[in-house]
C-alpha cells in the first residue's frame, strides 16, 4: 500500500513564496507509484489548508485567507497514538504517514513545527527539534560551531536594547562587515554594510526580520556548498557546487528575482584534496548541530586556501534553480531518487526515536 506524504508549504514566515516554488518541484518530482501526495498549505495567517491538487500552485502565488474561504481547513491531530488530517468541514479523519515540511524560516524551519510532529506521533522530513532551531539561529550556531573548534567569521550581537556604535562594531570585525537576522534565511534582510551612513538604516531594517542581528566579518573568499543526508550516526556528502554571484552579495534578489544573479557551478573548481575536505567539514557540521535527515553547509574558502564554515541550512531550497538538489543530481542521485531517499531516511529515524522509553 502507498505511504500517504503530506507536503507542507507556504507558512507565516518572510519566505512564504520561496516555500511555494520548493514545494511545487518536491510535488512534481515525487514518485507517484510510491507515494499518495497529500497538499498541506499554510497561510500567511497560519490557516491551515488541504488542497485537493497540485493546482494550488498555479491558482495562488501566495496563500492568503481571504482568497480561500471555500477551501478545506484542516489541522493534525493524534488519535490512539496515530496521527491525522482533521477536516473542519467534513468533520472527518484522514489517514497520514508522513510530513515532508518545506516551509522555509520562522515557524517551520525553527523546530516549532518539528515539535509538532513529534508530540502527534508524525514521521517527519529533516532535523529534529534542537537541530532546526540551532540551525536557524545563527548566534547559537556559531557558538557550538566554535566550541566544536569548527572555523566560521568573527561576529558581534547586536540587540535594540543594546545598542552598539557602528564604530565598534568596526574595531572588532572590520569594514565591511554584514549584518543579517539571526533567525532568517533565504538572505532575507542581510545587508553589507561599508560605511556608517548604512549602519543604522539597515540596521533597522534587519531587526524587522528578528529581535537579534549578527554583526559579521566580512571572508573574501570563494563560496562553495555542499548538501548532505543521513543520520546523524552515518551521513554522506555530495560533490560540492560553487556560487560566482553577479551581485555584491548573494542577496535574495540574486537568489530568487534574477535569473542571472549568481553563476552556479557543479562540481566545484577544487582540487580533489579540497574536496574532501568540504566533505568532511561538512559532515562535521552536519553531527555537531545533531542533524538528521538533509541540510546544506555553505563554505568561504579564503585565497590562502583556509575553509569558514559560513552557516548550515536544515531546510534548503528545492527550487529549479536550488544547490541542495543540484549537487546531488551531480553526485549521481536523480531529483526523484533523492526524494525517495529522504522519506525514507524520516521513516527510518522515527522508527530509532520510538524506541526511545517514554515511561518508567
Amino acid at each position: 500500500m502507498k505511504k500517504k506524504i503530506a507536503i507542507l508549504f507556504g507558512g507565516k514566515s518572510a519566505e512564504h513564496e520561496v516555500s511555494m516554488n520548493s514545494a511545487r518541484n518536491i510535488c512534481n518530482a515525487l514518485d507517484k507509484n510510491t507515494f499518495d501526495l497529500i497538499y498541506l498549505g499554510i497561510s500567511k495567517q497560519g490557516t491551515w489548508y488541504q488542497f485537493a491538487s497540485g493546482d494550488v500552485f498555479n491558482k495562488h502565488k501566495s496563500l492568503n485567507d481571504v482568497e480561500l474561504v471555500d477551501e478545506d481547513v484542516v489541522t493534525l491531530i493524534s488519535h490512539q497514538s496515530n496521527p491525522f488530517i482533521y477536516s473542519f468541514k467534513t468533520q472527518e479523519r484522514r489517514k497520514l504517514d508522513c510530513a515532508f515540511p518545506i516551509i522555509h524560516g520562522t515557524m517551520g524551519e525553527d523546530g516549532t513545527l518539528q515539535g509538532l510532529f513529534r508530540i502527534i506521533n508524525l514521521p517527519f522530513v529533516g532535523c529534529g527539534v534542537m537541530s532546526s532551531a540551532v540551525g536557524m539561529d545563527k548566534e547559537f550556531m556559531k557558538r557550538l560551531m566554535t566550541d566544536s573548534g569548527i572555523k566560521n567569521a568573527k561576529y558581534v550581537l547586536l540587540k535594540n536594547n543594546e545598542p552598539i556604535s557602528y564604530h565598534d562594531v568596526v574595531k572588532k570585525l572590520g569594514s565591511p562587515f554584514f549584518i543579517k537576522p539571526a533567525n532568517a534565511g533565504s538572505s532575507v534582510g542581510v545587508h553589507k554594510i561599508k560605511s556608517e551612513a548604512d549602519y543604522g538604516p539597515k540596521l533597522m531594517d534587519a531587526l524587522q526580520y528578528d529581535h537579534k542581528v549578527i554583526a559579521e566579518e566580512f571572508l573574501d573568499g570563494k563560496e562553495v556548498e555542499c548538501s548532505v543526508m543521513g543520520l546523524n550516526q552515518n551521513p554522506k556528502a555530495s560533490l560540492p557546487g560553487e556560487l560566482i554571484v553577479k551581485h555584491e552579495f548573494y542577496s535574495y534578489e540574486a537568489k530568487y528575482l534574477d535569473a542571472n544573479g549568481a553563476e552556479i557551478v557543479i562540481p566545484a573548481h577544487l582540487d580533489e584534496k579540497q574536496v574532501k575536505e568540504i566533505q568532511a567539514l561538512a559532515i562535521r557540521t552536519f553531527q555537531c548541530l545533531a542533524c538528521d535527515g538533509l541540510t546544506r553547509v555553505d563554505f568561504f574558502i579564503k585565497k590562502n586556501g583556509e575553509i569558514y564554515v559560513n552557516e548550515i541550512n536544515t531546510l534548503p531550497g528545492f527550487t529549479k534553480i536550488s544547490m541542495y538538489p543540484k549537487m546531488w543530481e551531480a553526485t549521481g542521485l536523480k531529483y526523484t531518487d533523492l526524494i525517495t531517499e529522504l522519506v525514507q531516511l524520516a521513516f527510518q529515524k522515527h522508527q530509532l526515536d520510538s524506541k526511545i522509553k517514554m515511561t518508567f
